[in-house]
């Protein structure tokens, strides 16, 4: 059912529509042999749920849901790797620990990082080639899963016309959602992510066509 091998002990995967348009983004944490954690965005566990329990068929497996608080601790410590924030960091579980950065410093690092989040970059919209998602959530050798056949032509015989990318924007204040912006007076792309950045102007990902050359001069419209 998920894009990626899920053998091992961590990993991330994609459930898909039978498009290639994502349903779930995950973390998948093996817990042991026939146990496997299901980690996914605040309101969509009854979602991932569902798809599950609709595709299970004769399969003898229990599908149920846990409630997880979840908190982000970089360096090197115990908990499930994550790679959102452009430096070694963790997740660790149901654990009361005081917060020791604000959410606005804990967004830009990972808007620096080029990481997509759920409702931001990740709707049913965007392909996960567009995403840069196929290089950390995909597997192209594992067995079929919904969604694999779009997935896999556009790996192998095309490409997408656009991709995600770290903006710096001379700005005051961060665009809103949506904002289109203009490359030689023509719309080629949409911001997604913004945020102030304290050395000056703002710093934002956004989908952005693939012609427009790195380092263009992007305005918003």
């Amino acid at each position: 059912m998920l894009s990626n091998d899920v053998s091992a002990g961590v990993c991330e995967a994609l459930l898909l529509t039978p498009k290639g348009r994502v349903v779930a983004p995950l973390v998948v944490w093996r817990r042991a042999e026939d146990d496997f954690l299901l980690l996914t965005e605040p309101g969509l566990g009854e979602v991932v749920q569902n798809a599950l329990i609709r595709a299970r068929f004769a399969s003898r497996c229990e599908i149920e849901r846990e409630e997880h608080s979840s908190l982000v601790v970089f360096g090197v410590t115990e908990g499930l790797p994550t790679a959102d924030y452009g430096e070694p960091a963790v997740e660790v579980l149901d654990e009361r620990l005081e917060p020791t950065l604000a959410d606005e410093e804990l967004e830009l690092r990972r808007i620096r990082a080029g990481t997509p989040r759920w409702g931001r970059e990740v709707d049913e919209r965007v392909l996960p080639a567009e995403a840069g998602l196929t290089e950390r959530a995909v597997s192209f050798t594992k067995g079929c899963y919904p969604g694999q056949e779009p997935i896999a032509r556009l790996h192998y015989r095309g490409r997408a016309n656009r991709g995600l990318r770290v903006l710096r924007l001379s700005l005051d204040e961060p665009p809103p959602y949506d904002a289109e912006l203009l490359y030689e007076g023509k719309v080629v792309g949409r911001v997604t992510s913004a945020v102030r950045d304290p050395k000056g102007g703002v710093l934002a990902l956004a989908y952005v066509r693939v012609e427009v050359p790195d380092g263009a001069a992007l305005e918003p419209a």
